[in-house]
């Protein structure tokens, strides 16, 4: 068994199902994957909660709302003028390519979808693949902070990896599965926030302590 595969069984162990992305919808997850950026959920749980409320969680209604009405609507999230230009370059995508349709977007080749959301302005990496996994289903690794930081201190990857080396290095040691991916997202998540902190690490109560390299966390050079 690879070292992924053993990480994450240790995990799930530890753990259980972490049940990611919350969201009512398809097109509320991936509106909640541009509004979480820079922000902690619960304040993505206030915006959506007026979208829901204003009656506009569609493509189509949400595209339509004046600039100035989405980023009230969206305040509590933060940033909340950039993100309503960031939400609004996405919902024209939406709206423009595939006719306001998340199934037709998602039934498009997976690497094709993904360098269509990474043209658009303001959506990056993570936020262009949380979209395509968490809404659409569709088999591509999420990498963030926590994910880099387990990974470096495991010796998996370097702590200079970028972010494609280092979700070219989970897709390339896992199944092309997209639940894989999804639950283990989420438990790297749980794991760098609980565990591996980013300073004051409990290395000796964490589930992947055994996994760590004779002498214990790789440190940056």
């Amino acid at each position: 068994m690879s070292h992924l595969l053993r990480a994450y069984d240790r995990l799930l162990t530890a753990f259980g199902p972490q049940r990611w992305w919350p969201g009512d919808s398809p097109f509320e997850i991936a509106v909640g994957a541009v509004l979480v950026q820079n922000t902690a959920w619960r304040n993505v749980e206030r915006a959506i909660a007026n979208l829901r409320d204003a009656g506009v969680m569609e493509p189509r209604a949400l595209y339509a709302l004046p600039p100035e009405e989405l980023a009230e609507l969206i305040r509590p999230a933060g940033y909340f003028q950039v993100k309503a230009r960031r939400l609004r370059n996405l919902l024209k995508f939406v709206v423009e390519e595939y006719d306001g349709s998340l199934d037709a977007m998602f039934r498009t080749d997976v690497a094709t979808l993904r360098e269509q959301l990474l043209s658009i302005h303001g959506i990056g990496p993570e936020t262009a693949d949380a979209i395509l996994l968490y809404a659409g289903g569709l088999p591509t690794f999420v990498v963030d902070t926590y994910t880099h930081r387990v990974s470096a201190r495991h010796g998996w990857v370097g702590y200079d990896a970028d972010y494609h080396e280092i979700k070219d290095h989970f897709e390339s040691g896992l199944p092309a599965d997209a639940p894989l991916y999804n639950e283990y997202h989420a438990l790297l998540v749980r794991v760098g926030k609980d565990f591996c902190r980013r300073s004051a690490p409990k290395c000796d109560a964490c589930p992947l302590a055994d996994l760590l390299p004779e002498g214990g966390i790789v440190m940056p050079t």
